[in-house]
Protein backbone atom coordinates (compact mmCIF):
# COMPACT_ATOMS: atom_id res chain seq x y z
CA UNK A 1 0.00 0.00 0.00
CA UNK A 2 1.22 3.71 -1.10
CA UNK A 3 1.37 6.18 1.38
CA UNK A 4 0.47 10.07 1.75
CA UNK A 5 -0.11 12.84 3.54
CA UNK A 6 -2.17 15.53 4.26
CA UNK A 7 -0.71 19.19 4.34
CA UNK A 8 -2.48 22.47 5.15
CA UNK A 9 -0.78 26.17 4.47
CA UNK A 10 -2.72 28.74 6.69
CA UNK A 11 -2.33 32.57 5.35
CA UNK A 12 -3.57 35.49 5.98
CA UNK A 13 -5.85 35.77 3.16
CA UNK A 14 -5.99 32.21 1.95
CA UNK A 15 -6.34 28.50 3.04
CA UNK A 16 -4.83 25.33 1.63
CA UNK A 17 -5.53 21.93 2.06
CA UNK A 18 -3.61 19.03 0.03
CA UNK A 19 -3.66 15.52 -0.19
CA UNK A 20 0.56 14.69 -1.10
CA UNK A 21 1.74 11.41 -2.12
CA UNK A 22 5.02 10.18 -0.69
CA UNK A 23 6.81 10.99 -4.27
CA UNK A 24 5.62 14.01 -4.37
CA UNK A 25 2.71 13.66 -6.88
CA UNK A 26 -0.28 16.14 -5.79
CA UNK A 27 -3.47 13.88 -5.14
CA UNK A 28 -5.78 17.07 -5.06
CA UNK A 29 -6.05 20.61 -3.59
CA UNK A 30 -8.70 22.69 -2.01
CA UNK A 31 -7.77 26.19 -2.10
CA UNK A 32 -10.56 28.20 0.32
CA UNK A 33 -10.68 31.87 1.53
CA UNK A 34 -9.29 31.76 4.87
CA UNK A 35 -12.20 33.45 7.12
CA UNK A 36 -10.77 35.02 9.63
CA UNK A 37 -13.60 37.70 10.05
CA UNK A 38 -15.88 34.98 11.40
CA UNK A 39 -13.32 34.12 14.05
CA UNK A 40 -10.69 31.18 14.66
CA UNK A 41 -13.48 28.97 15.30
CA UNK A 42 -14.83 28.71 11.94
CA UNK A 43 -11.30 29.08 10.28
CA UNK A 44 -10.58 25.79 12.23
CA UNK A 45 -13.55 24.34 11.29
CA UNK A 46 -13.21 24.60 7.73
CA UNK A 47 -9.79 23.28 7.61
CA UNK A 48 -10.96 19.80 9.55
CA UNK A 49 -13.98 19.48 7.32
CA UNK A 50 -11.38 20.13 4.05
CA UNK A 51 -9.34 17.66 5.82
CA UNK A 52 -11.49 14.83 6.69
CA UNK A 53 -12.82 14.97 2.99
CA UNK A 54 -9.09 14.38 1.35
CA UNK A 55 -8.66 11.64 4.15
CA UNK A 56 -11.53 9.69 3.20
CA UNK A 57 -11.26 10.11 -0.43
CA UNK A 58 -7.62 8.43 -0.32
CA UNK A 59 -7.54 6.29 2.68
CA UNK A 60 -9.00 3.39 0.37
CA UNK A 61 -5.80 2.59 -1.65
CA UNK A 62 -3.17 4.39 0.44
CA UNK A 63 -2.32 5.03 4.47
CA UNK A 64 -2.11 8.17 5.76
CA UNK A 65 0.92 9.45 7.40
CA UNK A 66 -0.33 12.30 9.18
CA UNK A 67 -1.67 16.12 8.73
CA UNK A 68 1.01 18.73 8.56
CA UNK A 69 -0.21 22.06 9.53
CA UNK A 70 1.66 25.70 8.14
CA UNK A 71 0.74 28.81 10.34
CA UNK A 72 1.87 32.28 10.69
CA UNK A 73 3.41 33.69 13.80
CA UNK A 74 5.21 32.74 16.70
CA UNK A 75 4.90 29.07 17.64
CA UNK A 76 5.79 27.17 20.64
CA UNK A 77 6.90 24.28 19.07
CA UNK A 78 6.89 22.00 22.24
CA UNK A 79 3.42 22.59 23.44
CA UNK A 80 1.61 23.68 20.07
CA UNK A 81 0.47 27.45 20.98
CA UNK A 82 0.33 30.09 18.66
CA UNK A 83 1.90 32.90 20.77
CA UNK A 84 1.01 35.67 18.58
CA UNK A 85 0.32 36.59 14.63
CA UNK A 86 0.19 39.89 12.93
CA UNK A 87 -1.90 38.12 10.29
CA UNK A 88 -4.06 36.48 12.52
CA UNK A 89 -5.70 38.97 14.47
CA UNK A 90 -6.71 37.21 18.20
CA UNK A 91 -5.49 34.41 17.54
CA UNK A 92 -2.76 35.05 20.30
CA UNK A 93 -2.11 32.68 23.39
CA UNK A 94 -4.10 30.13 20.72
CA UNK A 95 -3.67 26.62 21.52
CA UNK A 96 -4.14 25.58 18.03
CA UNK A 97 -2.70 22.32 17.63
CA UNK A 98 -4.22 21.25 20.11
CA UNK A 99 -7.66 22.16 19.01
CA UNK A 100 -7.11 20.75 15.47
CA UNK A 101 -6.24 17.36 17.48
CA UNK A 102 -8.85 17.21 19.22
CA UNK A 103 -11.62 18.12 16.20
CA UNK A 104 -9.63 15.43 14.25
CA UNK A 105 -9.00 13.27 17.11
CA UNK A 106 -5.48 12.22 15.71
CA UNK A 107 -2.40 13.86 15.68
CA UNK A 108 -1.01 16.76 13.98
CA UNK A 109 2.73 18.43 13.41
CA UNK A 110 2.20 21.87 13.40
CA UNK A 111 4.76 24.35 11.74
CA UNK A 112 5.76 28.41 11.13
CA UNK A 113 4.52 28.82 7.52
CA UNK A 114 7.77 30.26 6.25
CA UNK A 115 9.62 26.96 7.62
CA UNK A 116 7.10 25.19 6.07
CA UNK A 117 7.41 26.80 2.58
CA UNK A 118 11.19 26.06 2.61
CA UNK A 119 10.65 22.45 3.29
CA UNK A 120 8.59 22.72 0.47
CA UNK A 121 11.54 24.11 -1.66
CA UNK A 122 13.89 22.05 -0.11
CA UNK A 123 11.72 19.15 -1.51
CA UNK A 124 10.41 19.82 -4.64
CA UNK A 125 11.81 23.01 -5.31
CA UNK A 126 14.26 24.85 -6.41
CA UNK A 127 16.56 23.75 -3.39
CA UNK A 128 15.75 20.17 -4.23
CA UNK A 129 19.36 19.34 -5.11
CA UNK A 130 21.06 20.52 -1.95
CA UNK A 131 20.71 19.53 1.52
CA UNK A 132 21.34 23.04 2.88
CA UNK A 133 19.49 26.34 2.05
CA UNK A 134 17.60 29.03 3.30
CA UNK A 135 14.18 30.90 2.00
CA UNK A 136 13.18 34.57 2.15
CA UNK A 137 9.12 34.23 1.57
CA UNK A 138 8.09 37.86 0.72
CA UNK A 139 4.40 38.20 0.86
CA UNK A 140 2.42 40.80 2.91
CA UNK A 141 5.49 40.49 5.08
CA UNK A 142 8.78 39.03 5.20
CA UNK A 143 9.14 35.40 6.60
CA UNK A 144 12.26 33.11 6.60
CA UNK A 145 13.32 29.65 6.84
CA UNK A 146 16.10 27.82 7.23
CA UNK A 147 16.64 24.23 6.46
CA UNK A 148 20.19 21.95 7.88
CA UNK A 149 21.05 19.01 6.35
CA UNK A 150 17.29 18.21 5.10
CA UNK A 151 15.61 19.36 7.94
CA UNK A 152 14.55 22.86 9.35
CA UNK A 153 15.88 24.23 11.59
CA UNK A 154 14.19 25.52 14.62
CA UNK A 155 16.48 26.82 16.89
CA UNK A 156 16.08 27.31 20.79
CA UNK A 157 12.31 27.89 21.08
CA UNK A 158 11.42 27.14 17.12
CA UNK A 159 11.95 30.83 15.87
CA UNK A 160 14.96 30.15 13.79
CA UNK A 161 15.01 31.98 10.20
CA UNK A 162 13.09 35.35 11.29
CA UNK A 163 14.96 37.04 8.20
CA UNK A 164 12.32 39.50 7.85
CA UNK A 165 13.54 41.48 10.70
CA UNK A 166 17.44 42.07 10.03
CA UNK A 167 17.74 45.48 9.76
CA UNK A 168 18.91 46.63 6.36
CA UNK A 169 18.34 50.82 7.47
CA UNK A 170 18.73 52.01 11.32
CA UNK A 171 16.99 55.11 10.10
CA UNK A 172 13.94 53.64 7.99
CA UNK A 173 10.40 53.17 9.50
CA UNK A 174 9.52 51.18 12.29
CA UNK A 175 7.92 47.80 11.92
CA UNK A 176 5.18 46.14 13.62
CA UNK A 177 7.96 44.21 15.15
CA UNK A 178 8.95 47.05 17.24
CA UNK A 179 12.34 47.45 15.25
CA UNK A 180 13.15 49.99 12.94
CA UNK A 181 14.67 49.41 9.24
CA UNK A 182 13.40 45.38 9.10
CA UNK A 183 13.66 44.13 5.24
CA UNK A 184 10.05 43.85 5.58
CA UNK A 185 9.39 47.36 5.71
CA UNK A 186 11.19 47.36 2.39
CA UNK A 187 10.95 44.04 0.43
CA UNK A 188 7.04 43.46 1.32
CA UNK A 189 3.79 43.81 -0.86
CA UNK A 190 3.15 45.93 2.45
CA UNK A 191 5.95 47.83 1.72
CA UNK A 192 5.42 48.24 -1.96
CA UNK A 193 2.41 50.18 -1.52
CA UNK A 194 3.85 52.46 1.33
CA UNK A 195 6.60 53.28 -1.26
CA UNK A 196 4.31 54.03 -4.00
CA UNK A 197 2.04 55.75 -1.87
CA UNK A 198 5.02 58.21 -0.70
CA UNK A 199 6.13 58.72 -3.89
CA UNK A 200 2.74 59.50 -5.20
CA UNK A 201 2.30 62.34 -2.24
CA UNK A 202 5.52 63.52 -3.19
CA UNK A 203 4.41 64.55 -6.99
CA UNK A 204 6.85 63.02 -8.72
CA UNK A 205 4.66 59.64 -9.82
CA UNK A 206 1.88 60.35 -12.08
CA UNK A 207 1.31 57.48 -13.63
CA UNK A 208 1.13 56.08 -10.01
CA UNK A 209 -1.27 58.16 -9.31
CA UNK A 210 -3.25 57.74 -11.74
CA UNK A 211 -3.55 54.35 -10.66
CA UNK A 212 -4.40 55.07 -7.20
CA UNK A 213 -7.29 56.97 -8.55
CA UNK A 214 -8.76 54.44 -10.94
CA UNK A 215 -7.93 51.11 -8.94
CA UNK A 216 -9.16 50.88 -5.52
CA UNK A 217 -7.38 47.65 -4.86
CA UNK A 218 -4.25 49.06 -5.56
CA UNK A 219 -1.37 46.38 -4.99
CA UNK A 220 1.73 45.68 -4.90
CA UNK A 221 1.14 43.81 -8.86
CA UNK A 222 -0.21 47.09 -9.97
CA UNK A 223 3.02 48.73 -9.30
CA UNK A 224 4.80 46.06 -10.65
CA UNK A 225 2.90 46.28 -13.58
CA UNK A 226 3.85 49.91 -14.14
CA UNK A 227 7.46 48.91 -13.35
CA UNK A 228 7.95 46.27 -16.39
CA UNK A 229 6.07 48.88 -19.07
CA UNK A 230 8.99 51.60 -17.33
CA UNK A 231 7.66 53.45 -15.62
CA UNK A 232 10.69 55.68 -13.48
CA UNK A 233 9.10 55.90 -9.97
CA UNK A 234 7.78 52.13 -10.20
CA UNK A 235 11.04 50.88 -11.32
CA UNK A 236 12.71 53.04 -8.09
CA UNK A 237 10.78 51.11 -5.63
CA UNK A 238 11.28 47.68 -7.02
CA UNK A 239 15.09 48.86 -6.82
CA UNK A 240 14.66 49.48 -3.70
CA UNK A 241 13.11 46.03 -3.07
CA UNK A 242 16.00 45.22 -4.32
CA UNK A 243 18.69 46.33 -2.65
CA UNK A 244 17.15 45.75 0.78
CA UNK A 245 17.15 41.84 -0.49
CA UNK A 246 20.67 42.40 -1.25
CA UNK A 247 21.78 43.26 2.21
CA UNK A 248 19.73 40.70 4.17
CA UNK A 249 20.94 37.83 1.51
CA UNK A 250 24.60 39.20 1.71
CA UNK A 251 24.53 39.01 5.64
CA UNK A 252 23.15 35.54 5.23
CA UNK A 253 25.46 34.26 2.83
CA UNK A 254 28.33 36.22 5.41
CA UNK A 255 26.96 34.32 7.81
CA UNK A 256 26.06 30.98 7.08
CA UNK A 257 27.74 30.08 3.91
CA UNK A 258 25.62 28.12 2.14
CA UNK A 259 24.86 26.66 -1.11
CA UNK A 260 21.58 28.16 -1.79
CA UNK A 261 19.12 31.02 -0.98
CA UNK A 262 15.57 31.33 -2.63
CA UNK A 263 13.43 33.74 -2.64
CA UNK A 264 9.66 33.02 -2.47
CA UNK A 265 6.38 34.36 -2.32
CA UNK A 266 3.95 36.30 -4.38
CA UNK A 267 6.34 39.88 -4.67
CA UNK A 268 8.59 36.84 -6.02
CA UNK A 269 6.87 37.23 -8.86
CA UNK A 270 8.45 40.92 -9.56
CA UNK A 271 11.78 38.65 -10.12
CA UNK A 272 13.07 40.75 -13.01
CA UNK A 273 12.00 44.06 -11.53
CA UNK A 274 14.00 43.68 -8.40
CA UNK A 275 16.74 40.97 -8.92
CA UNK A 276 19.43 43.16 -10.73
CA UNK A 277 19.67 45.48 -8.10
CA UNK A 278 19.71 42.65 -5.61
CA UNK A 279 22.58 41.23 -7.16
CA UNK A 280 24.47 44.52 -7.69
CA UNK A 281 24.34 44.93 -3.99
CA UNK A 282 24.93 41.42 -2.87
CA UNK A 283 28.55 41.47 -4.85
CA UNK A 284 29.08 44.75 -3.04
CA UNK A 285 28.15 43.84 0.32
CA UNK A 286 29.43 40.40 0.54
CA UNK A 287 33.28 39.00 -0.33
CA UNK A 288 32.03 35.63 0.03
CA UNK A 289 29.49 35.72 -2.31
CA UNK A 290 32.20 38.02 -4.82
CA UNK A 291 33.87 34.78 -4.58
CA UNK A 292 32.12 32.44 -5.05
CA UNK A 293 29.08 33.63 -7.21
CA UNK A 294 28.32 31.99 -10.79
CA UNK A 295 30.09 33.99 -13.84
CA UNK A 296 27.59 36.56 -14.00
CA UNK A 297 25.37 36.56 -17.63
CA UNK A 298 26.17 39.23 -20.24
CA UNK A 299 23.70 42.20 -19.85
CA UNK A 300 22.01 44.14 -22.52
CA UNK A 301 22.34 47.98 -22.42
CA UNK A 302 18.86 48.24 -20.92
CA UNK A 303 20.73 46.23 -17.52
CA UNK A 304 18.20 43.17 -18.21
CA UNK A 305 20.02 40.38 -18.74
CA UNK A 306 19.90 38.27 -22.15
CA UNK A 307 17.21 36.15 -21.67
CA UNK A 308 14.02 36.60 -19.74
CA UNK A 309 14.67 35.51 -15.99
CA UNK A 310 12.29 32.79 -16.21
CA UNK A 311 13.97 31.13 -18.91
CA UNK A 312 17.21 30.95 -17.36
CA UNK A 313 18.89 27.47 -17.29
CA UNK A 314 17.83 25.10 -14.40
CA UNK A 315 19.03 26.14 -11.05
CA UNK A 316 20.35 29.84 -12.41
CA UNK A 317 19.62 32.74 -10.52
CA UNK A 318 18.34 35.85 -11.94
CA UNK A 319 21.30 37.07 -14.62
CA UNK A 320 23.80 34.25 -13.51
CA UNK A 321 24.54 30.83 -14.38
CA UNK A 322 26.98 28.11 -13.25
CA UNK A 323 30.37 28.10 -14.76
CA UNK A 324 33.85 26.91 -14.24
CA UNK A 325 34.99 24.48 -11.47
CA UNK A 326 34.02 24.99 -7.68
CA UNK A 327 31.47 25.56 -5.69
CA UNK A 328 28.94 28.03 -6.06
CA UNK A 329 26.83 29.85 -3.99
CA UNK A 330 23.15 29.89 -5.83
CA UNK A 331 20.41 33.10 -5.17
CA UNK A 332 17.61 31.90 -6.85
CA UNK A 333 13.60 32.76 -7.79
CA UNK A 334 11.46 29.69 -5.97
CA UNK A 335 9.77 27.48 -8.45
CA UNK A 336 6.86 26.24 -6.14
CA UNK A 337 5.16 29.45 -6.00
CA UNK A 338 2.31 29.88 -3.70
CA UNK A 339 2.14 25.99 -3.10
CA UNK A 340 5.49 25.54 -1.25
CA UNK A 341 4.10 25.86 2.28
CA UNK A 342 1.14 23.19 1.28
CA UNK A 343 3.69 20.63 0.04
CA UNK A 344 6.34 21.37 3.19
CA UNK A 345 3.34 20.96 5.25
CA UNK A 346 2.38 17.58 3.69
CA UNK A 347 6.20 16.55 3.65
CA UNK A 348 6.56 16.53 8.08
CA UNK A 349 4.48 13.78 8.35
CA UNK A 350 6.92 11.67 6.30
CA UNK A 351 9.83 13.05 8.23
CA UNK A 352 8.22 12.09 11.46
CA UNK A 353 9.93 9.10 12.82
CA UNK A 354 6.65 7.63 14.40
CA UNK A 355 5.79 4.89 11.76
CA UNK A 356 2.68 5.30 9.72
CA UNK A 357 -0.90 5.38 11.31
CA UNK A 358 -4.19 5.26 9.77
CA UNK A 359 -6.69 6.83 12.05
CA UNK A 360 -10.15 7.23 11.92
CA UNK A 361 -10.94 11.04 12.02
CA UNK A 362 -13.46 12.25 14.86
CA UNK A 363 -17.00 13.36 12.73
CA UNK A 364 -16.77 17.33 12.52
CA UNK A 365 -17.71 18.35 16.18
CA UNK A 366 -17.08 22.32 17.45
CA UNK A 367 -15.01 22.45 19.93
Amino acid sequence: MTNFAIGVDLGGTNLRIAAVHENGLLLEKVTTVARLALGRDQVISDMCDAIRQLATKFKGSSALLGVGVGIPGIIDMETGLLRESPNLPGWSEYPVREDIERRLNAPVILENDANAAALGEKWLGAARDVDDMAILTLGTGVGGGLVLRGRIWHGMTGMAGEFGHITVDPHGPRCKCGNIGCVEMFASATAVVRMARDAIASGQAPQLARAAHSDPEFSAKVVYNLAVQGDQAAREIFRQVGIALGIVVGDLVNDLNLPMYVIGGGVASAWEAFSPSLFEELLRRSMLYAATAPAIQPLHGSGEPTLPLREQPSGAAAGVHSAGSGRKTIVTCAVLGSDAGMYGAARLPMLASDPAWDCEFAEGKRA
